[in-house]
């Protein structure tokens, strides 16, 4: 029997090709944007957010997986990136493209998930925490795999990643996302 891989959605696909043509190299794979989908899909009412749009590919995974009770609010500090996420979502009223810093994310918090994927992840580990409802997913990519604890990178001990693994606040675990990346994925007590 024949498998194929699951389908893209469309606006991801629109989104990927945005990003291909602004030249933007840093969109979440679709192994991490399967996770974001089935995380915004767990919290059918909730809202979701995510830090760093970039063209918006990780919006669309996460707008995939929306909720018609959701919504989704998500900060670019590039105004041409935030610009370009925007018109993706104009037609859907759920969606809220912030240009600016992350920071701008706090007057929408609590989050039910928070992907945060730009500022905040390694700047304001704390505040990222604590933007978290009870209950809330908290979902960091772009780490590289490690056999050892505590976890290492470059050679030495991985303090971000071993700061949401050990969080009090946080029932963490990694996953791997493919055989060379991997993801922390968090829900707050």
């Amino acid at each position: 029997m024949a498998t194929t891989a699951p389908a893209i959605p469309s606006r991801v696909a629109a989104a990927e090709r945005a990003a291909a043509t602004a030249g933007f190299k840093l969109s979440c794979t679709p192994e991490v944007g399967r996770l974001l989908s089935l995380a915004a899909a767990a919290k059918p009412a909730g809202t979701i957010a995510e830090s760093g749009t970039g063209c918006g590919v990780s919006t669309a995974w996460l707008h995939s997986g929306l909720g018609r009770g959701a919504r989704l609010v998500t900060a670019e500090r590039d105004e041409a990136l935030a610009r370009t996420a925007a018109a993706l979502f104009a037609d859907d009223e759920r969606v809220h493209v912030l240009a600016g810093d992350w920071r701008l994310l706090e007057q929408h918090a609590p989050f039910d998930v928070f992907f945060c994927d730009g500022g905040g992840k390694r700047d304001a580990p704390q505040e990222v925490v604590d933007l978290l409802a009870p209950g809330g997913i908290l979902l960091l990519d772009d780490f590289t795999p490690s056999p050892e604890w505590p976890p290492r990178f470059a050679g030495t001990v991985d303090e971000l990643r071993l700061f949401y693994l050990t969080h009090p606040d946080l029932q963490a675990t990694e996953i791997l996302t493919t055989p060379t990346t991997s993801a922390v994925l968090a829900v707050r007590r």
